[in-house]
């Protein structure tokens, strides 16, 4: 091969720009702990243990060496670290991870408790005895959800709100009813920064604290509205498990130093296991006791890992609910993409849309009546303008369509050539004549035939100057510019000028996507 063909393949559009190291990935938001120490690792574990209450009582002059260590200790063995006392980079990145922004202080007694359980078994059982004011003195509880995410639809949200609640009312004696307005036990609210809860809970944005709860009897449970929250189970933050967890704080719950506890101080996505571990029940029932109604019932991760599935989107499911437009454009879709006739078609869960160049949206239909063997739920999609191949890409299986026949060899792992798994968007970039696969913070430039990257990718998305990480969407125009979605919004990216120069809320601001209709009256929001 001549050094010619060995010359990295960049975009036409980057030429130029000398870039030059990226920046740290994975920096805390502004106003997490872990980003208040002028860039000592120390400064900001001391800021971070203080916060979340790892420091006895001080003299008001910081802590000494000693009880720093034991404090890291503490941290490490509540975080399932090897215990070292040594600020070490796996507790650092611990400490940066998503977490609920209530103090672990109050779980003090059951993490002393379950150390002390290692020499008597008999002690095994987390018991969290109730402070006063601690627990609610009755059974029967209503909540009121105060406001919701605006990207996501008031009723899939409800929907969570009520699951969350009748996860413990499954494993207790409590019983709990939604008030539509009014007054009620337990209000959920989102907010965004600070909130008159205090600047140490002020909220930081995506990532850092994502929510916090106060114990009964206050009743108030806070969601960081500038998180990406999803009902899905791979997009964005699940919000049911958020919700679950912040609902279990209200009833009196401390965290747990259990590793698979919901009520663990750390986010953790959904599986097929049980949401609620032995731990969480025993401490549920220790305040309210078991069910009335015969035994606990325990329910699966997987029952709630995508809320959106429990209601598809069928031809009159909208009719019915009197909700204008297609159903996407009042939360948000999975996939986009564009043909060579400039035919836009939406996916989401088991359905698509196709929008014309009028901006008219036909639909929704299922997708293997389009498109056979395609499963629901696809991530990224692309139709190339060479020859009009669609391109579906999920997990670590991509697909490859000439109209609805199935390709031969499709579908295939792409993984093992280099794609990534769970791919955030893909479009097929005409200049280069290239797909292009976009994942987190980087992009991937393939080859159509093989479906693999190009020498010398991926590359950082700070090419794509102005373009945030984990886009949901993207797709070319026929001005040249490029549209990027993420959630409800979008960004315009403009090739002579080599950078965002536009970004706005496309289901109202961007006619071709097909939401015109949603917004002539009777929508959502």
């Amino acid at each position: 091969m001549g050094a010619a063909a060995r010359t990295p393949l960049l975009l036409p559009l980057l030429l130029g720009l000398g870039l030059g190291p990226g920046p740290v990935l994975g920096r805390a938001a502004p106003g997490d702990p872990m980003d208040q120490g002028d860039g000592d690792p120390q400064t900001a574990a001391q800021v971070f243990l203080g916060r979340y209450g790892y420091f006895r009582e001080g003299n008001g002059e910081g802590p000494s060496p000693d009880s720093f260590e034991d404090a890291v200790r503490e941290f490490q063995w509540t975080a399932h670290l090897p215990v070292s006392g040594v600020l070490d980079a796996a507790t650092l990145r611990q400490m940066k991870r998503p977490r609920c922004g209530v103090a672990d202080a109050e779980s003090r007694q059951a993490w002393a408790r379950r150390v002390t359980a290692r020499r008597a078994p008999r002690l095994r059982k987390r018991y969290v005895q109730p402070r006063a004011n601690g627990k609610w003195y009755k059974l029967q509880l209503s909540y009121r959800l105060v406001n919701w995410p605006r990207h996501l639809p008031e009723g899939r949200v409800r929907e969570a709100v009520r699951a969350a609640f009748q996860l413990w009312a499954n494993v207790s004696a409590l019983d709990f009813w939604e008030a539509p307005s009014g007054p009620a036990d337990i209000r959920l609210t989102f907010f965004r920064g600070d909130h008159n809860d205090g600047l140490a809970n002020a909220f930081d944005g995506p990532g850092g604290t994502l929510a916090h709860a106060f114990l009964p009897r206050r009743g108030e449970a806070h969601f960081d509205s500038e998180e990406p929250w999803s009902l899905y189970s791979r997009r964005g933050r699940g919000l049911f498990v958020v919700l679950a967890h912040e609902v279990g704080h209200t009833l009196g719950l401390a965290h747990s130093p259990a590793r698979g506890a919901l009520m663990a101080p750390y986010y953790k996505k959904l599986g097929r296991a049980a949401v609620l571990s032995r731990d969480d029940v025993l401490a549920i029932q220790n305040l309210y006791g078991k069910p009335l109604r015969g035994s606990a019932v325990q329910l699966p991760g997987s029952l709630f890992t995508d809320f959106e599935a429990w209601s598809p989107d069928g031809p009159g499911d909208q009719e019915r609910s009197g909700v204008r437009g297609p159903h996407y454009c009042h939360s948000f879709f999975d996939a986009i993409t564009v043909d060579g006739e400039q035919r836009v078609y939406v996916f989401k869960g088991g359905h698509f849309w196709e929008v014309g160049v009028d901006g008219n949206a036909t639909g929704p239909w299922p997708l293997r009546t389009r498109w056979p063997r395609l499963p629901p739920r696809v991530e990224a999609a692309a139709v190339s303008e060479v020859d009009g191949k669609f391109y579906f890409f999920k997990g670590s299986r991509c697909w490859r369509f000439r109209g609805s026949t199935l390709e031969p060899g499709f579908p295939q792992r792409c993984q093992g050539g280099g794609v990534p798994r769970h791919p955030d968007a893909a479009l097929f970039f005409g200049p280069l004549g290239r797909l292009v696969v976009f994942k987190d913070s980087r992009y991937f430039v393939l080859a159509e035939g093989a479906l693999r990257p190009e020498p010398d990718y991926p590359r950082h998305l700070r090419d794509w100057k102005g373009v945030p990480p984990g886009v949901r969407g993207a797709l070319p125009r026929p001005d040249g510019s490029v549209y990027f979605f993420r959630a409800d919004r979008y960004w315009r990216f403009d090739q002579a000028r080599l950078r965002v120069v536009g970004t706005g809320h496309w289901a109202s601001e961007l006619a071709w996507t097909g939401c015109g209709d949603a917004n002539s009256g009777g929508a959502l929001f």
